[in-house]
């Protein structure tokens, strides 16, 4: 289960990326935002919360992150879940060329602290607290 929740992770962060290189194009082309990347953003928020769900799920079966820092994995990863469909809400559903560098932001800026998560160990390797 802990190598589902790390292909998941890694996954989210590549979508990340993804997300930020497609919302920064529609914005450098003046372009709104089109229906595709109205889902791609409900992917992403599902994504992360199937990773939440699994890190969820490797909690209660007593496995913890190797920092030991549960609460701010569970911060981390409730703010992945929550921030893009929020940012969609905040922009009351705007789809112009602003909303779009915004989601390029947003989306970039959730890319970088992924990684962080990453390197601190905030995500893994899962291992029974001692």
């Amino acid at each position: 289960m802990a190598d589902f929740h790390q292909i998941l992770f890694t996954m989210h962060i590549l979508y990340s990326l993804a997300l930020g290189v497609w919302a920064a194009y529609s914005a450098a082309r003046r372009e709104a935002i089109s229906g595709q990347f109205w889902g791609a953003v409900v992917t992403y928020a599902l994504l992360a919360g199937a990773t939440l769900l699994v890190g969820g799920v490797l909690l209660l079966s007593g496995l913890q992150p190797r920092s030991g820092r549960i609460v701010v994995y569970l911060l981390y990863m409730v703010w992945l879940a929550i921030i893009m469909p929020g940012l969609f809400s905040l922009m009351g559903g705007r789809d112009d060329m602003r909303a779009a560098l915004a989601f390029s932001l947003l989306a970039f800026f959730n890319f970088f602290t992924s990684l962080s998560m990453l390197e601190r160990e905030l995500v893994g390797p899962w291992v029974a607290p001692s």
